[in-house]
């Protein structure tokens, strides 16, 4: 097995302990037509802050948990803000110097760029600055998943043991959406501003996405499966559409199809 499949975590939710904020889960079926036409499995969460309500395409999968890999970057964005690791947004911060899986990972760069390409050992220096006991303290408080860095700051969002479910990555998001976090007003302007990806005059959206990456034994003749996230929300008409998408990746090519899941769900549940 995997390392990542190791730490996915079973489902311990009931239906009544999906959150305080949130009161009705309401079934989707119809959201799985847009999931077998891109020939993928996974889950979309949405929650409707306005109503008090979730709706769900799978919803054992929506409760189980999985490393956040690159989505984690949202709250190591607002920790190192918070506690002053990276002076702000534009701060140029160091890649290290070695090859990295994409090449446009191997520059030197400020968070509001490397958020934007997903650059992991941007934000590897990111966690270091902050540290262990920063970092464990500020997880636990901002409620993340199962809370838990365990002994390496620079890959326990990529390895474990940290995991979150898709139904706990929309809850979060929600309330960075809402300014709700605890974390300053600054810290939290701040992230949302840079992980806006767009805005039209009826509405703004703001995402990242996600993806851990398998070991590949050399020669194996195949490749095992990977998880690609993509969680974010949707601000229309003074209301906050919080969204959570993770589907299994078994190819490079999946990996874009998380926007165009995510999109033709939205417009089937009348947000887009």
């Amino acid at each position: 097995m995997n390392k990542l499949f190791r730490i996915v975590l079973a489902a311990t939710a009931s239906f009544i302990s999906l959150g305080a904020s949130a009161t009705e889960m309401v079934d989707r079926p119809d959201l799985a037509t847009h999931f077998t036409s891109s020939g993928v499995q996974g889950t979309l969460v949405l929650l409707d802050t306005a109503a008090d309500r979730i709706s769900v395409h799978n919803a054992g999968r929506a409760q189980r948990r999985f490393v956040p890999a690159s989505t984690f970057k949202i709250l190591n964005s607002l920790i190192a803000l918070e506690t002053g690791a990276v002076k702000d947004e534009n701060e140029i911060l160091p890649y290290g110097g070695k090859p990295q899986r994409f090449k446009q990972w191997e520059k030197d760069m400020a968070m509001r760029e490397a958020i934007k390409v997903s650059n992991v050992p941007i934000y590897q220096e990111v966690a270091r600055r902050v540290g262990p006991e920063r970092m464990s303290r500020f997880v636990r408080l901002a409620g993340y998943g199962n809370a838990d860095i365990g002994d390496i700051v620079d890959r326990f969002w990529l390895d474990g043991p940290l995991a979150i479910s898709a139904i706990e990555q929309a809850k979060f998001v929600a309330r960075l959406a809402r300014r709700q976090l605890p974390f300053s007003e600054r810290s939290q302007a701040v992230v949302r501003d840079i992980i806006k990806q767009e805005e039209t005059a009826t509405y703004a959206m703001f995402s990242k996405t996600g993806w851990a990456f398998a070991d590949t034994p050399a020669n194996s003749g195949s490749k095992p499966a990977e998880l690609g996230w993509l969680v974010g929300w949707v601000e229309r008409e003074g209301k906050v559409y919080a969204f959570a998408l993770n589907i299994d990746i078994y190819k490079d090519e999946d990996a874009a199809k998380r926007q165009v899941i995510v999109r033709k769900c939205l417009q089937s549940l009348g947000v887009l």
